[in-house]
């Protein structure tokens, strides 16, 4: 049923023209991950090599994805990995409120399908859109990460987990160190749910 619901929704995000950022793609990068995972991160937008992939996180920051989730137990084949926006902004800009708005109803039909007890938004854009989406305010990602908000949703609770995008932390030694130990706060918000 899951993997049903999920390929409808990959060949429409594969199709998708809602937005600008349709025409100028090599690929659409729907996302990738288990279909029944716990936890579900979000990342903003794919870059350059997510673009050629149609894979999120592929890039330098994925390797320090990949880094993190090992530091924890986990893989990419445990968790789910998506984006707010599913195409490539030009230049690796940032995502425009109109990007955001065409692609959220893709990335809510993901919630909704894969119903992750967690969601950890990667970086500020992605922050911005979840917690809006289950009624909270957010604040400067500087001051929120690794807090957790419970949401209540019609498939049960779900925490939300912000923290900083794992390409803030390339060069950011300071960086690095507050999102190693969010992810230490995740394993431990993860064996609460085991």
């Amino acid at each position: 049923m899951k993997e049903e619901l999920m390929r409808k929704l990959e060949e429409r995000i594969r199709a998708c023209r809602r937005c600008p950022l349709g025409q100028l793609r090599t690929n659409a990068v729907p996302g990738s991950g288990s279909y029944n995972a716990k936890v579900m991160f979000v990342g903003e937008a794919p870059g350059y090599w997510e673009d050629q992939e149609g894979l999120p996180f592929v890039g330098r920051a994925g390797k320090m994805l990949d880094g993190l989730l090992e530091t924890i137990g986990l893989s990419r084949e445990e968790v789910y990995i998506t984006n707010v926006v599913k195409c490539r902004p030009p230049e690796n800009r940032d995502p425009t409120e109109e990007e955001i708005r065409a692609c959220a109803p893709y990335l809510d039909s993901q919630i909704d399908i894969i119903r992750p007890k967690v969601i950890v938004p990667l970086g500020r854009h992605s922050m911005g859109y979840i917690l809006r989406k289950f009624g909270f305010e957010p604040e400067p990602i500087s001051k929120i990460h690794g807090k957790t908000f419970e949401a209540y949703t019609l498939f049960g609770k779900v925490v939300i987990m912000p923290t900083y995008h794992p390409a803030a932390a390339l060069y950011n030694p300071p960086i690095r160190e507050e999102l190693q130990k969010d992810f230490m706060k995740l394993r431990e918000l993860i064996s609460s749910f085991s």
